[in-house]
């Protein structure tokens, strides 16, 4: 009896300025990130971030059952209709920033399943035309190395994912959610009313985005594996 096999996760790679490992510029993802997709069953696998077209992006996309879109850098302001940079912004790349706005948007457009982590949130929120405040206050109000609880909506993907309607998150990030996308509903924020999960009711295929970074905890937090295996559980699913 031939083992099913594995739902394939498209996650794009992450642009590396150096890796002593590689010796030179790489394309990388997060470990913690594929494990807990593999501890989900599913099969992680890297794409690289080409210049994009709607077509062409529809077309890499179409042999995959589910996408993830991971954390990351900045995306460019001007993505979002700001007319200035503020001086926190950084790892901006362009090429980037626009390869995952196309896999957003056709993921939705296909009705992929899309787990959408903290850059992956600002992504989509973007892509369905959303702002982004490019900074939240410097070290006494950004969510760098905190882990903080979170609030979860009732009845939400989220609530189902994590089977909580207060997690702990392990957070990284310097922005957040200013004005969210069109049909984008809110299902999770911090104490300090920070956007921390989006959702888009009426959606084709399953959708969840969190700010926060669920690889970080998700081995010792079955809430936070639970992000996994909802993604992976909805594009066995699809098949």
């Amino acid at each position: 009896m031939t083992t099913p096999a594995r739902p394939l996760i498209a996650i794009p790679a992450r642009f590396a300025a150096s890796t002593s490992a590689l010796r030179y510029a790489a394309e990388v993802n997060a470990r913690a990130l594929v494990e807990a997709v593999w501890r989900a069953g599913g099969e992680p696998a890297t794409i690289h971030p080409a210049e994009p077209t709607a077509a062409g992006v529809a077309a890499r996309l179409a042999r995959f059952d589910g996408v993830l879109l991971p954390g990351g850098g900045d995306l460019a302001p001007y993505r979002y209709g700001a007319t200035d940079t503020h001086d926190s912004v950084y790892d901006v790349d362009d090429l980037q920033d626009a390869f995952d706005l196309e896999v957003a948007r056709q993921s939705i457009d296909l009705g992929l399943p899309l787990l959408a982590i903290c850059r992956g949130l600002q992504v989509v929120n973007i892509a369905l035309g959303g702002t982004l405040h490019q900074d939240m206050g410097g070290p006494d109000r950004e969510h760098r190395h905190v882990v903080h609880p979170m609030a979860i909506r009732r009845g939400s993907l989220l609530e189902q994912a994590t089977g909580a309607e207060k997690v702990e998150a392990s957070c990284y990030h310097h922005q957040r959610v200013d004005r969210t996308g069109a049909g984008l509903t809110i299902t999770a924020r911090a104490a300090d009313d920070t956007v921390e999960g989006l959702e888009l009711p009426g959606v084709l295929g399953w959708f969840a985005a969190v700010q926060w970074h669920p690889e970080d905890t998700a081995l010792e937090d079955p809430a936070q594996q639970g992000l996994f295996d909802a993604l992976v559980g909805a594009a066995r699913d699809r098949r």
